[in-house]
């Protein structure tokens, strides 16, 4: 147990995917501290470029037979793993790894009856990145098809370290959210932190829900404050 605010928070036991990455590198570390315990997912050559206090399974994301006899005893299993640096110009490489990927935790994670199954989506529906949009609704549908119980976060773009340049669209945000017409596209389709991401991963560890929930845009950036109320905004 760890005290945070006043309040005890029970220990997981996590299976992740995707843990080397631009989020996963950052969660870890996080939910070690605060005294999860950790399983992650591997390539054969990338074992220790993960923490030496986690657990290293390894494994290949895109086939669930590699791994999932490894997730049990896990009661939550985190979805991050996808291709770097999204852009309407890797249709192929969306399909071809974040799709088979995703498909493969669900079908690992229901096998091992996980209580909690968080998912990395994405925010829709939007003028754009329609082939990566397509291919998360698929998984977010395989979701639905097997049951789990989970939390599906839609952020749309994670503003950090190598990704800064949307910065920029800060005040064209700004001037879309202040007018009803684009308010709602502007506000679910906005900028998130990466420590904001961070953030709504570690709260939705923490706070399991009764029945699947969708946290969008405006949820990621309020998730430390969702933290008491986490298990509403059910799908």
């Amino acid at each position: 147990m760890r005290a945070e605010d006043g309040m005890a928070t029970a220990a997981r036991s996590v299976f992740i995917t995707g843990g080397t990455g631009y989020l996963g590198g950052r969660l870890i570390p996080r939910l070690l501290d605060r005294g999860h315990r950790v399983r992650a997912l591997a390539r054969p050559g990338s074992e220790a470029r993960l923490p030496t206090s986690c657990e290293v399974v390894v494994g290949n994301a895109l086939d669930h037979s590699t791994y999932a006899d490894k997730v049990p005893p896990c009661d939550t299993f985190i979805q991050l793993v996808g291709v770097a640096h999204p852009s309407p110009s890797k249709g192929t490489a969306f399909r071809s790894i974040d799709l088979p990927a995703g498909l493969a935790g669900v079908s690992a994670a229901s096998k091992a009856r996980v209580q909690h199954f968080i998912y990395l989506s994405v925010a829709h529906p939007a003028p754009i990145m329609k082939s990566y949009i397509e291919v998360r609704q698929q998984c977010e549908a395989a979701i639905t098809a097997h049951e789990l119980k989970a939390t599906i976060l839609r952020p749309w773009y994670v503003l950090g370290p190598g990704h800064r340049w949307p910065y920029l669209l800060i005040p064209f945000y700004s001037l879309l959210g202040a007018l009803p017409a684009t308010r709602e596209g502007a506000e679910r389709l906005g900028l998130v932190t990466l420590e904001q991401m961070v953030t709504a991963l570690e709260v939705a560890v923490e706070n399991p829900p009764t029945e699947t929930r969708i946290w969008s845009v405006p949820d990621i950036r309020k998730s430390r404050a969702r933290s008491a109320f986490a298990g509403s905004n059910a799908a």
